[in-house]
């Protein structure tokens, strides 16, 4: 999963990236509210962390402009802020849930990713696609029953892809949606190609329907029809 996390505080934001990072998601960081606006303007997330006070600006206006351009990424407010009322304005706003710091990792992690399971997966922590079984939680995949070992990014890339079946996914999009801020620094976006040929290759071996099509001259659409 891709997270975006908002917060000033450095210490903390490096705890939850450590947290989250070790847990085999990918983090984009901003300390600043035009950091915070800059990421959302350009990328999607599966949630983002938010923190409702920032040097330059006020988190909530970040959460009415995600809101304002249409985008379906998932928002967990972080905050010291306990008030009754300040609660309701964040989730009637938009916000998924509402966490006071201070806060247990553990904690925050597992309501991240309840949040992620209710927006992509109904709720549960297993998805399927046809013949393919995939355990979000576990991180695990299965062709007909059977394991099929990917690698971490492999899992993450194959999971991008499922989510987003039916859409033509640009191989910049993929690049940045699993490498996160590191994608920044590859000079070309080709070695996704190696990815997604390693991912077809353990899928097909496996007995799974080739579900990967390459769309000439944009990038890859995983679709069965």
């Amino acid at each position: 999963m891709k997270f975006l996390i908002v917060e000033d505080e450095e210490s903390l934001r490096n705890s939850i990236n450590q947290y989250l990072t070790v847990e085999g998601n990918i983090c984009d960081h901003a300390s600043t509210y035009e950091q915070g606006y800059q990421k959302l303007s350009i990328y999607d997330y599966d949630c983002i962390l938010l923190d409702l006070t920032l040097p330059d600006g006020e988190g909530l206006q970040l959460l009415k402009y995600l809101k304002k351009i249409n985008k379906a990424d998932g928002v967990l407010i972080i905050s010291a802020r306990n008030s009754l009322d300040q609660k309701i304005e964040g989730l009637s706003l938009g916000a998924d849930d509402y966490l006071i710091k201070p806060f247990h990792l553990s904690e925050l992690y597992a309501r991240v990713q309840s949040i992620v399971r209710r927006r992509h997966f109904n709720g549960n922590s297993i998805f399927h696609f046809n013949e393919i079984e995939i355990d979000t939680t576990a991180k695990e995949t299965k062709v007909n029953g059977k394991p099929v070992y990917l690698t971490r990014k492999e899992f993450e890339l194959l999971l991008y892809f499922v989510v987003n079946k039916n859409k033509v996914i640009s191989k910049a999009a993929a690049v940045v949606h699993i490498w996160g801020d590191d994608a920044d620094m590859a000079d070309s976006f080709d070695f996704i190609y190696t990815h997604i040929k390693n991912v077809r290759k353990k899928l097909t071996d496996s007995g799974c329907k080739d579900y990967f099509h390459s769309v000439y001259g944009v990038g890859y659409k995983f679709t069965d029809s």
